[in-house]
């Protein structure tokens, strides 16, 4: 490895260490349309917390608090994937969306596929 390419690389690592970082400390909270339930996920959509106002016992029905609960992860965990799109949008292909990209690999996978075609890094 030459000395430039070291240090491409090395500003490469460090601008990928920093996006791992900014990555691992998303948070993003959804409340259900009632506001009895919260969900925060991380980065990759893991649920951190849940909290059910103790108001959500009122009406007992099993299915419907499912429902809420699931549709209030899954719209916190889309929240949480728009922000890590932000992030590493710019190691991602141009045509890359929020709904179509994988984090976790899509930008290793593009700048390999720019190293193996000759390209240059963005």
């Amino acid at each position: 490895m030459g000395v430039d390419q070291y240090g491409d690389y090395e500003q490469m690592a460090a601008e990928v260490r920093a996006a791992q970082q900014r990555m691992a400390e998303i948070r993003v909270t959804a409340e259900s349309e009632d506001g009895l339930i919260s969900a925060t996920v991380g980065a990759s959509g893991q649920l951190i917390e849940l909290r059910l106002d103790p108001r959500i016992y009122r009406a007992p029905d099993s299915a419907g608090l499912a429902e809420a609960i699931t549709d209030t992860v899954h719209e916190a965990a889309k929240g949480a994937q728009e922000e890590g799109f932000e992030i590493l949008a710019r190691y991602l292909p141009t045509d890359a969306t929020p709904e179509n990209a994988d984090l976790r690999f899509d930008p290793l996978l593009t700048d390999l596929d720019r190293e193996v075609s000759g390209g240059a890094p963005r």
